[in-house]
């Protein structure tokens, strides 16, 4: 983050470059490595297509596009939560992860409510 202040930006990608450290060795099993993958493309894919919020112009379209947004950042939480309910990570090893998710949800969707 930039001087203390708050950038949405900064923290989506800092969210999806934690997913990737966290996920960058290879994991044993199948369904692992699946989710891996999924994890990794919707994780990066909330902060690429928040880029494309920054450039829209007309309120409908960011709307849309913080949508998109928040859809990536809910198929993470799902995704994180059926990794530790199959027991392929502990809670405890991805709790920042999560925690970060779930702020990012929050502010993605008070983002929307105040554009309405």
């Amino acid at each position: 983050m930039n001087n203390g202040k708050f950038d949405l930006s900064d923290r989506l990608e800092d969210f999806a470059a934690s997913v990737i450290i966290k996920y960058d060795k290879k994991p044993l099993s199948y369904a692992g490595d699946y989710l891996a993958k999924q994890l990794i493309r919707s994780s990066c894919s909330a902060a690429l297509n928040y880029g494309e919020v920054l450039g829209a112009s007309a309120s409908k379209d960011k709307i849309n596009k913080l949508r998109i947004c928040l859809k990536e950042l809910r198929e993470c939480l799902r995704n994180l939560n059926i990794q530790v309910k199959a027991d392929l990570i502990s809670e405890e090893n991805i709790s920042d992860l999560i925690d970060e998710n779930d702020q990012l949800i929050r502010i993605i969707v008070t983002r929307i409510k105040n554009i309405k």
